[in-house]
């Protein structure tokens, strides 16, 4: 795990305190999404389909506070939408890091060359920098020649100024795992803190759908890249158990309250990937009264493909809780990269059909 040391005591302490307070359904992280509006249009993308009077919305800097108070998670992502183009976000992030909370500014780094003197270097606070692999894989998945070099350039930027930097790297259909293996051993060569790496959701709303890799394949694609990560020392930004949890070493269901969401409806029901599944007006009625045992991947058919860390690195987290050996095991040995996988959940919403989810809990989105 590549997380500094003073982060991985925070938030030890913050997960013994929940233990100890018996908290069943806690946040690890805070999905904080104060727009839609972006100024790339990537293939696998399900944020940017709204019409312009949405896109148009932010979360205001006293929204965006109270719901990192409401929420009290010890960090906090902010995604998108490309929230650089918020023009009050260098105070929400300043308010974020009076906090005390490790905030992860996720951007293309399209506007970090000009937006950077906004911010100061904190140990609070880390650039997220979207690359989806090598220049070719990358440029292909934000739909934009050109795209990779700025992000690369912005990096070296940041890393100059002594800005803690992360890249976020989205796996697509078509990766093979020696250009993955090459184009982490390139980010290890940019000298970034550790590099987020998942496979895409298949959004309903994204543009193409036939980007997005199946669960199956997804097992194979990461054995093959932990295969040639043996003897390569890469940071990955992840739990070792959610690293095994990828190569199809673990069967785990998604903690969706683990990373919750709040965006310009409110809080996201039940979790940042999925957009039409109604809101709720506070953090405690979205713990409340959600109805999480619809949801997953053996409960619910939007859910079936789904291994995203947002969803499953909480349950990681836990599952290292309870079983510190196995955690520490695999974090020396890496994960498992052959034999037999563990078995899928089976799917139990094959047996009765799914409802129609309430017209009224839907927001209007355009045809286009």
């Amino acid at each position: 795990m590549s997380v500094p040391l003073r982060q991985q005591i925070a938030v030890g302490r913050y997960l013994i305190k929940q233990k100890l307070k018996g908290v069943k359904r806690y946040p690890l992280v805070l999905m904080l999404e104060p727009l839609f509006r972006c100024n790339l249009a990537c293939a696998g993308c399900g944020k940017i389909d709204y019409p312009d009077e949405i896109l148009n919305k932010r979360l205001s800097v006293t929204e965006c506070l109270q719901a990192v108070d409401e929420c009290d998670a010890p960090m906090v992502s902010i995604p998108g939408g490309e929230p650089l183009i918020h023009k009050e976000m260098p105070e929400i992030v300043a308010g974020i890091i009076a906090r005390k909370k490790f905030v992860y500014l996720c951007t293309n780094a399209l506007l970090l060359k000009k937006r950077i003197d906004d911010y100061q270097p904190s140990p609070y606070l880390n650039f997220s920098i979207h690359l989806d692999g090598n220049q070719e894989r990358h440029d292909a998945s934000v739909c934009q020649e050109g795209v990779f070099d700025r992000a690369v350039e912005a990096i070296k930027l940041a890393l100059s100024k002594g800005f803690r930097v992360t890249v976020n790297c989205t796996l697509f259909q078509g990766e093979r795992p020696q250009e993955v293996a090459d184009f982490l051993d390139y980010a290890m060569e940019l000298g970034v803190e550790g590099v987020t790496i998942a496979p895409g959701f298949s959004y309903e709303h994204a543009p193409q759908q036939d980007v997005f890799i199946q669960s199956k394949d997804v097992k194979e694609l990461f054995r093959g890249i932990f295969k040639f990560g043996k003897n390569r020392k890469w940071k990955l930004n992840h739990s070792s158990l959610y690293l095994d949890f990828l190569a199809g070493n673990q069967s785990y269901n998604c903690t969706p309250w683990g990373n919750p969401t709040r965006n310009i409806f409110g809080w996201q029901k039940p979790c940042y990937l999925l957009s039409d599944e109604g809101y709720a007006n506070s953090f405690k009625e979205l713990l409340d009264e959600t109805p999480w045992d619809k949801y997953g991947n053996a409960e619910n058919p939007k859910c079936a493909n789904c291994m995203a860390h947002c969803g499953y690195e909480a349950t990681a987290v836990e599952d290292m809780l309870a079983h510190p050996l196995k955690a520490l095991t695999v974090a020396l040995r890496g994960p498992k990269t052959s034999g037999d996988m563990v078995p899928d959940p089976v799917p139990q919403y094959m047996e009765e059909p799914q409802k129609p989810a309430s017209i009224s809990s839907i927001p209007v989105r355009s045809e286009s």
